[in-house]
């Protein structure tokens, strides 16, 4: 498996756990120190992110993978995720197409990501 493939099985992996809301898969996936800029501006840490999806606020019904572009430099990786979301997120139903922008690094034990960014595609 090349660099690439083994980044974008880690993304997948990551939209999987996301849809599953399985936080502790989630927890092997997200490095430490995340830092996420979600789509409402705010930036949030690992704890904030694994408190959602324990705490049920957030429920995926639905990611469709559209595009994924990955690039790999050393030790480091990116991954654009271009996806169709749907779900419950605090209460209220959503439905949204995305880009989330994700910067990963290799570990002894596989990539985790370590920052992203989401927010509304346009076309």
């Amino acid at each position: 498996m090349t660099d690439i493939d083994s980044l974008r099985t880690a993304d997948r992996r990551l939209q999987a756990a996301q849809l599953a809301a399985d936080a502790d898969a989630l927890d092997e996936l997200i490095d430490d120190r995340l830092i996420f800029t979600g789509p409402d501006g705010l930036r949030y840490s690992k704890a904030d992110d694994l408190a959602l999806q324990r705490s049920g606020e957030q429920r995926l019904t639905e990611v469709t993978e559209r595009e994924l572009v990955a690039i790999v430099a050393g030790e480091t990786g990116v991954t654009c995720l271009r996806a169709r979301l749907a779900g419950r997120f605090k209460g209220e139903e959503f439905e949204a197409d995305v880009r989330y922008t994700r910067t990963w690094i290799r570990t002894p034990s596989g990539w985790r990501l370590l920052a992203a960014h989401v927010s509304a595609a346009v076309d």
